[in-house]
């Protein structure tokens, strides 16, 4: 019955504010069964929608979802043709296609969403964090707060030869970056790559490791890492569980980042390009969906999310971010009605810049060990993102008037307006069409020629 509700909620919202569908004949599909992964995240939203609205359906689709275990689980799923395609890293595939950690052409039609993601540290940390945090004329701390209020707690630790250690989801992924920008920010070392070392904590001042989303909470319980960067619900569940408090959210990092992408073989493609063009066209739907009425249907979708075989937290936990508000503390929520985008400004087109600052970040942490020009980048951001894609199921979508011809970025080169200094936390702005400029830009981090040999940074 709830999906009867949620669809035909859909259905009067899209009869509401465009025309009456063409009912264009279906995609001639050359694969109609279909299995995509996900992580137990809110950001597989447009997925779930999209399966529990019908919309696949409608594209002649006959879809299962499937939980993985991990990202690489995932990763390795879609290379070896167990999943059609999966809800993925940003840098997934870039990693896959430049051949960092595997070797795989994967590619995106598809940016899932922006935004989503947070920093946590658990209450013993943050009670050492507070001094140093400014406060509002109420008493509550005043956001976006910086890692230079965590400085203090880092020295204090490697005075007494405690590693500091914190956790991310996947070295390729968007927390693992965040993070790093968010300390380096604050003048703290999050450690370099090499090919001889892996680990990522070469210098580093905070140690950085891989852990599981699902499992962060409790692995910051039981004091393996002091606070991590994931994406939700897994802040709201440490405030919720009383172990941790948010002290960042990546929008107010960077202002409407890009976060995950719908991942699909470059094989895939090739072989099924009208049932890739039918999964673009239903993720688009449930991303408008998500996002129609100044978000009126995010409740139904935390229902939807808060089902085991989705993400399986708490309808509350969701909803606490879903809905437009965050809780940094117990009783300290933010009206944050950006925290999770899912079709606003042009959140589902795959934007070239977008692949280019994750190549950056691989450049700036040594998982790029060489220096690479301009034109690479954008080489590389074009084989992986593929927005003509994206644009020929967007016109369909116009044409049967399931979608506003105005919502779709026509005229784009496939690269947004440089980042303004006001929308990031360091006011370093940020040109995907400059990307070398913009590493010289970054005060910590590998640039022009240098490289990592044994536990320096040369060149």
């Amino acid at each position: 019955m709830k999906r009867i509700i949620a669809t035909l909620a859909a259905t009067s919202a899209l009869t509401t504010c465009l025309a009456v569908p063409a009912f264009a004949e279906l995609l001639d599909v050359e694969k109609d069964e279909l299995k995509f992964g996900f992580i137990k995240l809110t950001d597989m939203a447009p997925l779930a929608v999209a399966y529990e609205n019908g919309y696949f359906e409608d594209e002649g689709l006959f879809v299962t979802l499937e939980a993985q275990a991990n990202w690489k689980v995932l990763l390795d799923g879609v290379i070896d043709g167990q999943l059609d395609g999966a809800h993925m890293l940003a840098g997934q595939p870039l990693a896959a296609t430049i051949g960092y950690g595997t070797m795989a052409h994967i590619v995106t039609p598809f940016s899932m969403d922006l935004n989503g993601n947070g920093i946590t540290v658990s209450n013993e940390i943050w009670e050492q964090m507070l001094p140093h945090v400014p406060k509002m004329e109420d008493g509550r701390p005043q956001h976006p707060i910086s890692a230079a209020s965590l400085a203090p707690v880092v020295e204090d630790y490697k005075d007494q030869g405690k590693p500091f250690n914190m956790g991310m989801v996947f070295p390729v992924s968007t927390h693992n970056y965040e993070l790093r920008y968010w300390l380096a920010a604050g003048g703290l070392e999050p450690g370099y790559y090499s090919p001889k070392d892996i680990s990522g904590q070469i210098g580093a001042d905070v140690l950085l490791s891989v852990t599981p989303p699902p499992q962060m909470p409790a692995t910051m319980e039981a004091g393996t890492i002091y606070g991590y960067c994931v994406g939700e619900p897994w802040n709201q569940q440490a405030v919720f569980k009383g172990i941790g408090v948010p002290v960042i959210t990546d929008y107010e990092l960077w202002k409407n980042n890009p976060e995950k992408v719908f991942g699909l073989s470059k094989e895939f493609i090739d072989e099924n390009p009208q049932t890739t063009l039918a999964i673009t066209k239903a993720l688009i739907r449930a991303a408008m969906w998500l996002d129609e009425n100044d978000n009126a249907n995010r409740e139904a979708a935390v229902e939807i999310l808060s089902r085991s075989e989705y993400v399986g937290a708490d309808y509350d936990v969701i909803a606490n971010s879903m809905t437009g508000t965050f809780e940094y503390e117990k009783g300290d929520k933010r009206e944050v009605p950006d925290f999770n985008v899912f079709f606003r400004y042009n959140a589902t087109y795959p934007f070239y810049s977008d692949a280019v600052w994750y190549l950056t970040q691989m450049r700036r942490w040594g998982q790029i060990p060489e220096a690479k020009s301009d034109s690479w980048y954008d080489e590389v951001a074009k084989s992986v993102y593929k927005p003509e894609i994206y644009l020929e199921a967007a016109k369909l979508l116009v044409e049967e008037g399931l979608a506003n011809e105005a919502d779709f970025p026509w005229d784009s080169d496939g690269y947004k307006a440089p980042t303004p200094p006001a929308d990031i936390i360091d006011g370093i702005p940020y040109d995907g069409k400059a990307p070398n400029a913009y590493l010289e830009s970054l005060p910590i981090g590998l640039k022009g020629a240098q490289k990592v040999v044994g536990n320096a940074v040369q060149g």
